[in-house]
């Protein structure tokens, strides 16, 4: 028999807990990411350490958490109850040992306590631990999981609670970086379903009066609401909606005991459907549930006695049962809308008769593009049995399981030749390849007409499976993957014009990304480099010309890129820039001015923004 064929005594092999997270980490955390995604498994870590403060709020201890992250070390400190002294090592670095066990100390909690902060210790290279209470404290040290260091205090004038500081491990999180905006919208949330919780982040305060209301005034502007937000809180359950004036698609906030279920679950698609059946049954009318939720933008939150979710990092809930003498998610949250949503259309009959009519309008607008539908979903289905445009991934040809989207990724991607690169280079069991033929459209102030008769648009929209429902996209992370010239530059521009104009929650959840792709190669006979900047390239060749004289390439475009060489650039290594929407500017200002007939105005704005990039011979010799 072949010696690596067998199976023998010396091939069973115990892992403790914190070799175990170590090597299997994505079974903790999700994926790892470097930071450019927001479910990146750094934002992850920070989030298990948060979650535990929070529950001492909820808990009603601890009204204040400040939280530091300077550079990659991150500090997270509550005022709550802190973890009894003689625990403060077994809570990080045992398994199955913590208080969120015992539901007499912890209930509807968010953090695990018996995992999440162990995940923490183990995959960063610093941790530290701090409890204070009864005027004594508490703290430890570790290394990747291995305690360095403790010391107890037996008299302090600190102020009770906890301070956990962490730096994760680059080893596993590879050139990793905290974002600041995907870090402040999480405290936000976090303010949002805790009014009362002050989060001092950095220096800067996030607080909420109105929870979930206050998330739907800022994740829509006033101008572009079609009435007021409707506000209704229960027991264990809030929510809010309104509908947009421009925008096509659904799209909802969702919430578990404090976690952001960003994949829905259970009670998201009993509350869509609660919608529809309350409206139908005030109006008297059988609309269809499109024709309701079109352009629909809402949060729900609610609170259940020990919650099941589909993965470690609680982004979709499984739960049907909300606990104890309680009714199922769906009936609670059928009966919660029915009546208190359907009381309030009839004390604003202002607000039913603007949502009426919205109804109305989405329905003449379905019917009068029913045909071209028809033959635009045709078009997709010969198109994809031909696979003419897409280059799908085997996750979605063999696995079933929507939690594992996770994982994949389309790259869209103009040419045949920078097309066939990343199709040969690509992991083809999570990274799909979408080719466009030429410049899409400018398809800035049309009607979502556009989509289905331009070929292009009709095709990409089929392929991310985002018609009816964001639930059903089948990529969580899209990549525009265009040369870094000006025709290049113009691609982008267009299409994310065209997912602003028509799906701006794809945007605004964080699943749109620039491919970033070397602009040099410098290398020698032993050594090659791929620079992204000019600085880099400078560097480089710096580092290089010590050796003898590097050779310099400058790729103009992606074609040019082998596929051998372009497996480096979308692999373990790749890099992203994530889009972002201003904050501080509408998607129809932004529109408006990158898009409209503001030329003058632009212009100014391209002029006093221009970068002039030397690319002359001279300036490579240098």
């Amino acid at each position: 028999m072949d010696q690596t064929t067998q199976y023998t005594e010396d091939n069973i092999r115990s892992l403790d807990w914190k070799e175990h997270i170590r090597m299997r980490p994505g079974m903790y955390i999700g994926k790892l990411g470097d930071g450019s995604s927001a479910d990146d498994g750094i934002y992850i870590l920070l989030k298990e350490v948060i979650d535990n403060s929070i529950d001492e709020f909820v808990m009603g201890t601890g009204k204040t958490i400040d939280i530091s992250i300077q550079g990659n070390k991150v500090i997270v400190r509550d005022y709550g109850r802190g973890i009894p002294l003689g625990k403060v090592v077994d809570v990080v670095s045992k398994m199955n040992t913590g208080g969120k066990y015992d539901s007499r100390a912890f209930k509807k909690s968010v953090g695990l306590n018996g995992v999440g902060t162990k995940a923490v210790n183990a995959l960063s290279t610093y941790f530290r631990v701090e409890s204070t209470r009864d005027g004594k404290s508490a703290s430890a040290e570790f290394e990747i999981g291995n305690l360095t260091n403790q010391e107890l205090l037996e008299e302090t004038s600190r102020r009770k609670g906890t301070k956990v500081s962490f730096i994760p491990d680059e080893t596993i999180f590879k050139n990793y970086k905290y974002r600041n905006e995907y870090v402040e919208k999480m405290l936000k949330n976090y303010v949002y379903l805790n009014p009362g919780l002050t989060i001092v982040f950095n220096g800067e305060k996030f607080v909420s009066k109105d929870g979930l209301k206050d998330l739907l005034s800022d994740s829509i502007k006033e101008d572009d609401r079609l009435y007021d937000i409707i506000h209704l809180r229960g027991d264990d359950i809030e929510i809010a909606l309104t509908h947009s004036r421009t925008q096509y698609s659904e799209e909802y906030h969702s919430f578990v005991n404090g976690q952001h279920t960003t994949q829905g679950g259970t009670h998201q698609a009993a509350y869509r459907e609660a919608v529809v059946k309350t409206l139908r049954e005030f109006f008297n009318k059988n609309y269809e549930a499109s024709d309701i939720r079109k352009s629909i933008v809402s949060a729900i939150s609610i609170k259940v006695m020990e919650p099941v979710f589909e993965s470690q990092t609680k982004t979709k809930l499984g739960s049907t049962e909300m606990g104890g003498e309680l009714p199922t998610v769906r009936t609670y949250i059928n009966d919660f809308v029915k009546n208190k949503l359907d009381n309030f259309l009839h004390r604003n009959q202002e607000t039913a008769e603007k949502l009426q009519r919205k109804i109305l309008q989405a329905e003449r607008e379905r019917k009068e593009l029913s045909g071209i539908r028809k033959l635009a979903k045709d078009r997709a289905k010969k198109a994809s049995l031909h696979n003419k445009k897409l280059r799908d991934c085997r996750i979605h040809l063999t696995d079933t399981k929507k939690e594992n989207y996770l994982e994949s990724t389309l790259f869209i991607t103009e040419g045949d030749s920078a097309s066939g690169s990343i199709t040969k280079s690509r992991n083809v069991n999570t990274q799909a390849v979408f080719s466009l033929r030429g410049k899409p459209l400018n398809c800035y102030n049309m009607t979502k007409k556009i989509v289905y008769e331009n070929e292009e648009f009709n095709l990409l929209q089929a392929a991310l499976n985002i018609e009816e429902s964001m639930e059903d996209l089948r990529y969580n992370n899209i990549v525009i993957a265009t040369d870094a010239d000006v025709d290049g530059m113009h691609i982008r521009l267009l299409l994310i014009t065209f997912f602003l104009q028509f799906f701006p929650e794809l945007i605004k959840e964080g699943h749109l990304y620039i491919l970033q792709t070397p602009l040099f190669r410098v290398r020698n006979k032993k050594e090659t480099i791929y620079c992204y900047s000019e600085q880099e390239r400078k560097d480089a060749i710096a580092k290089l010309s010590k050796r003898g004289k590097p050779e310099i390439t400058r790729f103009k475009g992606l074609g040019e890129i082998s596929p051998d060489e372009f497996v480096h650039f979308i692999g373990d290594d790749i890099r992203l820039d994530p889009v972002m929407l201003d904050k501080e500017k509408t998607i129809e200002e932004l529109l408006s001015f990158y898009m409209g007939k503001n030329t003058p105005d632009r212009q100014r704005f391209i002029i006093d923004n221009l970068k002039v990039e030397l690319d002359t011979e001279e300036d490579i010799k240098a």
